[in-house]
């Protein structure tokens, strides 16, 4: 008996329906998988702009989780950092097409300075954010960019910058709890694939830096303080931090321990996964938290 073929127009044509159908439950499953798991949330421990040009355990930490949130989910389509360098009056967010790079920062090497980080800003997600935030007025900015707190870390993590990138201001007026409030407010946009990233530090006295020195007694204790309290997702406490004995110390000035504030609140109390948890110079907590991936 002759083996029966099928036509080769009609083999044509079951392939690419197969193709198709293929392509339909891979879309259905990555949506799936997005509607279940929303795009996780980081906290990170920025330090020393020269963590953009040094290969250091630090830089290491922040590769990894950004291969493990692609791993896990899939690349962001926008990412929306909250960075202790921009402060402002009143809340404002990057509302331009192409960011600048801010080399907000002195006496580092002429290497630092000469780095770009050319990601596309996001008009459109802008002009969203300032229709759907309601706990405060937003207003669009123009004259920003992209500070180190943001670049020096998306350069390590995202080194391609083919992903957009916007920036939320720290409004220099609100209390703890309304940054933590806004941050709740941030957590909508997690299912829409966007990455929501607080750069700072937990602890961040620069007046008493140690290089190579260990690290300080209240440091270590307000790290420590911090950690417990993230872990057990005892999230007053985080808000009330000033009442801490430590807290002073540790945070002189607030503007790097208020991005902390942003990521708790758009995490929905999920259970937090620590990493480069070092502190630098005797004074800097490297400690960086991420939400929402799975150990």
């Amino acid at each position: 008996m002759k083996d029966l073929k099928m036509p080769e127009k009609r083999n044509e044509k079951v392939k690419e329906k197969d193709q198709e159908n293929n392509q339909k439950r891979e879309e259905k499953d990555k949506k799936n998988k997005l509607t279940t798991n929303l795009m996780p949330v980081i906290f990170i421990g920025h330090g020393s702009p020269m963590n953009a040009i040094e290969n250091t355990g630090f830089t290491e930490g922040w590769r990894e989780i950004a291969k493990r949130i692609s791993k896990y989910t899939t690349l962001p389509k926008l990412i929306l950092c909250i960075s202790a360098h921009w402060e402002s009056e009143g809340t404002k967010v990057t509302a331009m097409e192409t960011p600048k790079t801010i080399h907000d920062f002195y006496g580092f090497p002429k290497e630092l300075y000469n780095m770009e980080y050319p990601a596309n800003g996001s008009p459109k997600l802008a002009k969203e954010i300032i229709a759907r935030i309601k706990r405060v007025e937003v207003t669009p900015d123009y004259d920003w960019g992209l500070d180190h707190g943001t670049w020096s870390v998306l350069h390590v993590m995202y080194p391609n910058a083919d992903i957009p990138v916007m920036q939320l201001s720290i409004n220099e007026d609100l209390p703890p709890e309304a940054h933590f409030a806004l941050g709740e407010e941030l957590n909508q946009f997690r299912r829409e694939e966007v990455l929501i990233i607080g750069s700072g530090n937990i602890v961040h006295n620069l007046m008493r830096l140690s290089p190579g020195g260990n690290a300080q007694k209240w440091a270590t204790e307000f790290n420590e303080f911090a950690r417990k309290n993230i872990k057990a997702k005892n999230y007053k406490a985080l808000i009330e931090y000033q009442k801490e004995p430590t807290a002073k110390l540790a945070n002189p000035t607030s503007e790097h321990y208020i991005p902390l504030l942003y990521t708790l609140g758009a995490t929905k109390y999920e259970d937090a996964i620590f990493f480069n948890e070092k502190i630098d110079y005797g004074t800097l907590s490297m400690r960086c938290v991420v939400w929402g991936l799975k150990n």
